[in-house]
């Protein structure tokens, strides 16, 4: 028997890209692929937090691709699924403010997501 429950899993988002979730124009979440991330598969929920808040939005997880890096990442989603504020180059320099590049030889996710509810 096969347990086919969704996973709950909470990760924290800046503001800015939270509020890209909450209006459904953020598709597509990049995370480095961390050990607790590395069975992230479809169907999963992600409860996305802004740290030090109450303020949270739920997504299921539709879709998770590896990358072996951020510009490949960025090349083979589309920044505007990601950021569509921010030019490529742009959020290249912002993601690698946030993952140095030893967090990004683990390898990149892109996780495609799509709203289900949020609380505050």
């Amino acid at each position: 028997m096969t347990d086919t429950t969704a996973r709950v899993r909470e990760l924290h988002l800046y503001r800015q890209y939270f509020d890209l979730v909450i209006v459904g124009n953020k598709t597509i979440e990049v995370r480095v692929k961390y050990p607790h991330l590395a069975d992230i598969s479809v169907g999963d929920i992600i409860r996305f937090r802004i740290k030090g808040t109450d303020e949270t939005c739920e997504v299921q997880v539709k879709r998770v691709t590896e990358y072996p890096d951020f510009e490949a990442l960025l090349d083979g989603e589309g920044a505007t699924n990601i950021n569509p504020t921010a030019t490529r180059d742009e959020q290249l320099v912002n993601i690698r403010t946030i993952y140095p590049p030893e967090k990004e030889t683990l390898g990149a996710l892109a996780i495609e997501i799509e709203q289900l509810q949020r609380r505050i």
